[in-house]
């Protein structure tokens, strides 16, 4: 299960990527404030789920931070929609090459309007897109998340469960 303390700062790491030049040490590694920060202002997420059959499928939406969990909407008939509730494991990355954030892990439905979280997101979307967007919704709390901006230098790779 993911961790649930938004607050808590986790531990900064190297991605395994061989022959790529990424440094065996921490020195210079991203602070998790840096994706805290990209996320956050993100105007589109790409989600990249896959089929029952593996079949890849990458879309761009709109989502918000809250909590530390990326919360993102859409109908349920979207193949994404579709292949989430198939399949509930899933990327998220920011639309930047250069100032990279990733975030992978298993989404939970958020479907009760009563649920703590559903107020937060409603406000969030409404902060930032100008509208609310009531459940259901899909929840990422981030199992391990990547970051970059001078890659190799300071390519970062968090463990958050």
């Amino acid at each position: 299960m993911p961790a649930k303390n938004p607050s808590a700062e986790p531990q900064a790491g190297r991605p395994h990527v061989p022959g790529y030049g990424i440094p065996k040490n921490i020195k210079g590694v991203l602070p998790w404030s840096f994706v805290q920060e990209r996320v956050s202002k993100a105007q589109n997420y790409w989600i990249c789920t896959s089929s029952r059959d593996a079949r890849p499928h990458a879309v761009p939406t709109w989502g918000v931070w809250v909590d530390g969990a990326v919360c993102f909407g859409g109908s349920p008939d979207t193949r994404w929609a579709r292949n989430l509730a198939a399949n509930p494991a899933v990327a998220v990355h920011l639309e930047s090459g250069s100032e990279v954030v990733i975030l992978e892990g298993t989404v939970e439905r958020i479907t009760d309007a009563k649920d703590p979280l559903a107020t937060r997101v409603a406000d969030a979307y409404e902060a930032k897109y100008k509208m609310r967007h009531p459940p259901p919704f899909w929840m990422l709390r981030p199992q391990v998340a990547f970051a970059w901006s001078k890659f190799p230098k300071d390519a970062t790779r968090w463990k958050l469960i």
